[in-house]
């Protein structure tokens, strides 16, 4: 990075908000329900960003990479869904300078620049309902799968400047996620969790309102509900790095806080002044 390259992204006087959002089934692109209706409000209500820096559940490396570029696929990273959904675009461009300030915020970690990666549908299956033109910038940033929670944690507070920037920092997986224990007689119970799924919901919020984000980190494997809730990390972390950002003048405003099939919460928060 130059320092041209940096000097284009001035400080401004305002953040942009932290948000995270759990994002649930990849038709949730594609249908029209309570959590999507949601996330579209939220959106209409949002100050534009410069771009989005998405730290998606989906993209999972051998080391730290950020996506470089310029243009970006649509990539469907699933199986076993309608026609419609693997025709879906969202064809959002990158932000090759947002990129290197990102590498540049996370030094001296080794971040590499990718160009073999693009948009996974833990960012477009939200990002099609925050802004559905799909003209805002988006980078995605990897999870290092490498790195214990802890350092995730560490990593993500260096990206906290860059909300000055103008940047949308958006974290998209699942504080609840147990994909093997969803029971899929009971979706159309609307709110309908597991008592251990809705037990550890509860807590973490706790814990997310005094954004007490050590405790959040250590926590995951403290009890058997936890382990259910929480038994690998990818879903969970995104949620970590949203909350590194977060300032001590704001407070969580929580949405769609509910349970979905019994062992996945779509709780989500965004940021705001207190």
């Amino acid at each position: 990075m130059t320092l041209n390259d940096y000097y284009q992204w001035p400080d401004l006087d305002t953040l942009q908000p932290v948000m995270f959002l759990g994002h649930g089934s990849p038709m949730n692109a594609i249908e029209v329900n309570d959590f999507t209706r949601e996330i579209s409000m939220r959106g209409k209500l949002l100050t534009a960003p410069k771009a989005i820096l998405c730290i998606s559940a989906h993209w999972e490396t051998r080391g730290t990479q950020v996506t470089a570029n310029t243009t970006q696929p649509t990539i469907h990273d699933f199986r076993g869904f309608p026609k419609a959904l693997f025709d879906f675009q969202y064809p959002a461009p990158g932000d090759p300078t947002l990129s290197l300030l990102t590498a540049t915020q996370l030094a001296p970690e080794p971040v590499e620049q990718s160009l073999h990666w693009g948009l996974d549908h833990g960012s477009w299956s939200v990002l099609t309902h925050l802004f559905p033109k799909a003209d805002v910038p988006v980078v995605q940033l990897s999870l290092d799968f490498l790195k214990t929670p802890a350092e995730h944690l560490e990593l993500a507070k260096k990206l906290k400047p860059l909300r000055r920037k103008g940047v949308l920092i958006l974290g998209s997986g699942n504080m609840v996620h147990n994909l093997t224990l969803v029971d899929w007689s009971r979706l159309h119970e609307g709110s309908f969790g597991f008592d251990w799924a809705i037990e550890v919901d509860e807590k973490l919020k706790l814990l997310m309102a005094k954004q007490d984000v050590k405790s959040l980190v250590q926590c995951i494997n403290s009890s058997t509900s936890f382990q259910l809730a929480i038994p690998t990390p990818e879903h969970y972390l995104p949620m970590i790095y949203a909350m590194a950002c977060v300032d001590a003048s704001e407070q969580i405003d929580f949405f769609n806080d509910r349970p979905w099939g019994g062992s996945i919460t779509m709780t989500s928060f965004i940021t705001k002044s207190k």
